[in-house]
């Protein structure tokens, strides 16, 4: 059940006003310590929100602050190599600009990181100057900042919503203890009244109900309605049972539980990531195909956990425990079934299978080719599948059923520009039904044998 916001003006300005004042002083206070300590890191040596930006264009594929990744944990790595190994800065210059070189030159470290991390070859940055390196330095020595300010907006939270629960049963205790007043009111108004007429000589006499013919008796001896009612029964009965066999088979909105929770809404929306990137196989082929793990480990070798929107979940990701620990554990699920070792950044060979539950079939007798209508058609995922870019949980969102296959045919037009293969039965079909475009309909869509053999 969802709360009603602005229910009780007054006690929520009160309330909020005794708490937002503290929490905007704590977050302003807050918000300098961190000014304090960038400005502190970044007169080390760098501008740490310049660094931040160049990091995450050069770096950030195959490095993170505090985990290995393709190539080794990056926080404080100027001071790590300083006091491990007795490098400076400007072995890092010549390092980050030119790594194949100081390999091939033989330089001890340069050989030994090579070797440790399987031979993977760092890119060279030449383009970047020594001022932009040392605002990447200046990010990878940071500190990170503590989440306080999100943690006092939760507790003001918290309390609000208490603070309402509070008021909504004060009002609905208000109004039980009225209506048992007036209850109780009725009551004695009642007895007063009883006690008067009594006084008074007045005799209250019950009426004497007139005996008659009970309605089902009635009902029964009457033949037209009796004749009436059966007839309807029967229409009744005869629709119900039709509509109920017209959804055999029909599994519009079934949306299982997968394995591996995957959101499209997350891939296909937010991230822009194309259907067939996934699913391939519905360009050349009759099945859209399952994608394999390994497409999936093209972008989370990298991505090993969920950051989020800027602006955080929504309150219903919350409400469904879609949050960014969930995404990220499932992650984990992700890297445990393909066998991927993430401290060692390599693969076990230990695969488990992942049963996906399938969501879209047709019956064994129905023929359908996605690439006649993704490759040869042009017809967007979403015509049949609906808005997946919207979809947390794959669901079926066409009913699939034969009468909405075949008033697809017949209301679409062919595209038959720049299609050889169309030119000479276009100009034929054209001249037979008159008609400058050109259904599926009018080219043997409705032929039995287009879908069943």
């Amino acid at each position: 059940m969802k709360k009603v916001l602005y229910r009780h003006l007054f006690s929520k300005v009160l309330g909020l006003s005794l708490l937002v004042f503290p929490t905007s002083f704590y977050a302003q206070e807050e918000a300098a310590s961190v000014e304090v300590v960038v400005e502190d890191a970044g007169t080390a040596g760098g501008d740490v929100a310049k660094g931040k930006q160049l990091f995450n264009q050069n770096c950030a594929a195959c490095h993170a602050l505090n985990r290995k990744m393709t190539g080794p944990a990056l926080a404080n790595v100027e001071a790590r190599l300083a006091e491990d190994e007795g490098l400076d800065k400007e072995w890092l210059y010549a390092w980050i600009k030119n790594s194949p070189g100081m390999i091939k030159a033989g330089d001890a470290y340069a050989v030994k990181t090579y070797a440790e991390y399987n031979q993977a070859a760092m890119t060279a940055f030449p383009t970047l100057s020594n001022a932009d390196i040392d605002d990447i330095l200046a990010y990878t020595a940071a500190p990170p900042p503590a989440p306080a300010v999100a943690a006092v907006a939760d507790s003001v939270g918290e309390q609000g919503g208490s603070s309402g629960g509070v008021s909504n049963e004060i009002i609905l205790g208000a109004l039980t203890l009225v209506f048992a007043l007036l209850v109780i009111m009725l009551i004695l108004v009642n007895n007063t009244l009883r006690r008067i007429a009594e006084a008074n000589g007045v005799v209250l006499e019950k009426e004497k109900a007139e005996k008659r013919t009970p309605i089902w008796k009635a009902f029964v001896q009457n033949q037209f309605l009796v004749l009436v009612s059966a007839i309807f029964l029967l229409l009744a009965s005869a629709y119900f049972a039709y509509g109920w066999m017209m959804q055999v088979g029909v599994d519009q909105g079934y949306a299982p539980v997968q394995p591996i929770h995957y959101s499209h809404k997350i891939h296909a929306g937010d991230n822009k990531i194309e259907c067939k990137y996934c699913h391939s196989s519905a360009r050349v082929s009759k099945h859209s195909g399952i994608p394999s793990l390994n497409v999936c480990m093209n972008c989370h070798k990298s991505i090993y956990e969920y950051q989020g929107n800027p602006e955080g979940p929504s309150a219903e990701d919350i409400a469904n425990g879609h949050t960014n620990e969930f995404y990220t554990g499932e992650i984990k699920k992700l890297y445990k079934a393909v066998g991927w070792d993430e401290e060692n950044q390599k693969y076990t060979g230990e695969t488990q299978p992942v049963e996906w539950v399938r969501i879209h079939n047709l019956p064994d007798f129905a023929y359908f080719n996605h690439s006649q209508h993704v490759s040869v058609a042009g017809i967007e995922c979403q015509t049949c599948h609906g808005p997946v870019e919207e979809m947390e949980v794959m669901y079926q969102f066409a009913p699939l059923t034969m009468g909405w296959c075949i008033n697809c045919h017949r209301d679409t037009n062919v595209k038959v520009e720049g299609n050889e293969y169309y030119t000479a039965i276009h100009e034929e079909l054209s001249k037979k039904y008159g008609v400058d475009k050109l259904t599926a309909a009018m080219m043997g869509g409705l032929e039995c044998g287009k879908c069943h053999y």
